[in-house]
């Protein structure tokens, strides 16, 4: 008879996969797929970040603005980079497509007619967005095209919030439906069901809540309906966290523990003097309570100690320089001395931040805005801050601005007002055609001396070039400024030659 043998727990089962080890057994662990650990725990964590964002914890706002102002800011600016060589254009003549472009994008992304609304610019609405979606997990951006008089431009963005992806209470189709989002059998997102308002709204003349179904690409132009900004963390992921999920209890604990302290120092404050009573030669323990109250009150109208208490309480600044006064027989003044403020408050707090920081990728230092250390920590704080607000940015250029750039593109070339040729004829120069820098924010410097020197050294040995530097350094373009320099010389000499 055959037995068969049961493996010798082995590897990771005497480590990280333990379960006897005491630090193990209360350790429950239990994870499923996204849409379990995800999807379904999503409208919770939606509100505990909104209500973090809010107000619940201030360090939970700060920590997502300093992710949208230096990631995005006032919102990331289009720098025509094409293909010249393979277009076979000259360098002149790709500058003067290069300028026509962006003078146009400039005259559509700068209008609040870019927005369905009518209330954003192009540069607002990615600032909202980016914010939105660090808030709620994801956002939903449609490109619809809507006519206006006396301009060009019908392409139009609108923005819908995470809240209205939801899956419909009843699913007559039997398709795989997933926060709102269906799919097929390989995953492949083939539409949202999005509300037709916020399912929540409470508001009067509220539309019948409705949920429609839009195919997330168009049926014979494959154009996408819609873009799903949404930040993957798990392959099969189909809805986004919050970037604050990972931190919600300790955000939240530390906000309690600092209401808790400020309380405490607020009310020990108000205590300046404590009185204390002789039983007047009596002992307590031949006292009842009520002879105890009486014998130390007395007769409420005439009792002295109220009458000093009273007077203490009409006290002004002004009246205190020089003040005596005289305390009722059997009183004894006793100053307080408050243990509050907490002296371990702040290196106890620090320490949960620098904790928060790891967690979100956000150094301490960056984090709640605070360089107490020495140039080359600060520095090395800053440099490791805008890894990853340069990750983040990519991602949105990827997600947001480049898709949305591709579809004006498209728009203004078929209206006349773009001259590309070949552009709908073969994919391989529409994409030459469509390279494009995004800018925002540059990184600051903390001594830019030092910061411009390094810079010039980078040029001059070939590891950077000047258009690099200029964005990293002030945000700016370096053919803007050549351009406006020589301008800026020609005008120097003719002043200088007026004046000889």
């Amino acid at each position: 008879m055959n037995t068969v043998k049961k493996a010798v727990a082995s590897g990771y089962s005497h480590y990280g996969a333990n379960k006897t080890r005491p630090s193990f057994i209360a350790w429950n662990t239990l994870s499923k797929s996204p849409a379990e650990d995800i999807s379904d725990n999503l409208e919770l964590l939606r509100e505990r970040s909104r209500d973090l964002y809010s107000g619940g914890g201030p360090l939970g706002r700060g920590a997502i603005d300093r992710l949208v102002l230096n990631s995005v800011g006032a919102g990331l600016v289009l720098h025509c980079r094409i293909d010249a060589k393979y277009l076979g254009m000259t360098e002149i003549e790709a500058e003067e497509w290069e300028a026509n472009t962006e003078r146009e994008f400039a005259f559509w992304a700068e209008s609040k007619n870019c927005d369905i609304s009518r209330s954003m610019n192009f540069f607002e609405l990615q600032n909202l967005a980016f914010r939105s979606v660090l808030l709620n997990g994801d956002a939903l951006v449609m490109l619809p095209m809507e006519r206006l008089k006396n301009f060009p431009y019908e392409l139009r963005i609108a923005l819908i919030e995470s809240d209205r992806l939801v899956t419909p209470p009843i699913n007559s189709s039997g398709a795989v439906i997933d926060g709102g989002v269906e799919i097929d059998r390989n995953g492949k997102p083939i539409a949202y069901h999005i509300a037709n308002r916020h399912p929540d709204a409470e508001l009067a003349n509220q539309p019948l809540l409705k949920y429609v179904r839009v195919p997330a690409f168009g049926a014979n132009s494959q154009r996408r309906n819609v873009l799903h900004l949404l930040p993957m963390e798990r392959i099969g992921q189909h809805r986004g966290v919050p970037f604050l999920a990972p931190v919600i209890e300790v955000l939240k604990q530390i906000s309690r523990y600092g209401d808790a302290e400020l309380m405490a120092a607020v009310v020990a404050a108000m205590f300046a003097i404590f009185f204390e009573h002789e039983p007047n030669g009596v002992d307590d323990q031949y006292l009842g309570e009520e002879d105890m109250a009486s014998d130390i009150v007395g007769d409420e109208s005439s009792n002295p100690l109220d009458m000093f208490q009273e007077s203490l309480r009409k006290l002004r600044p002004e009246n205190l320089s020089g003040m005596v006064a005289d305390l009722p027989l059997g009183t004894k003044a006793t100053s307080v001395s408050p243990s509050r403020p907490n002296k371990n408050f702040d290196g106890f707090v620090m320490s949960l931040y620098r904790q928060l920081g790891a967690a979100l990728g956000i150094p301490v230092e960056v984090l709640i805005l605070n360089f107490e250390s020495s140039y080359s920590a600060s520095r090395g704080a800053l440099l490791e801050a805008w890894k990853l607000f340069k990750y983040w940015r990519e991602w949105w250029i990827n997600n947001f601005c480049q898709p949305i750039y591709e579809e004006w593109l498209n728009e203004a070339v078929l209206k006349g007002r773009i001259k590309a040729l070949g552009y709908f004829t073969n994919p391989m120069i529409k994409y030459a055609y469509s390279w494009a820098d995004w800018t925002g924010p540059s990184q600051g410097q903390l001594d830019p001396v030092k910061e411009v020197t390094a810079a010039k050294l980078r040029v001059e040995n070939g590891f950077s070039t000047r258009q690099k530097e200029t964005a990293e350094l002030t945000g700016g373009d370096f053919e803007l400024n050549h351009r406006q320099r020589i301008k800026e010389e020609l005008m120097m000499r003719e002043l200088t030659q007026e004046k000889e």
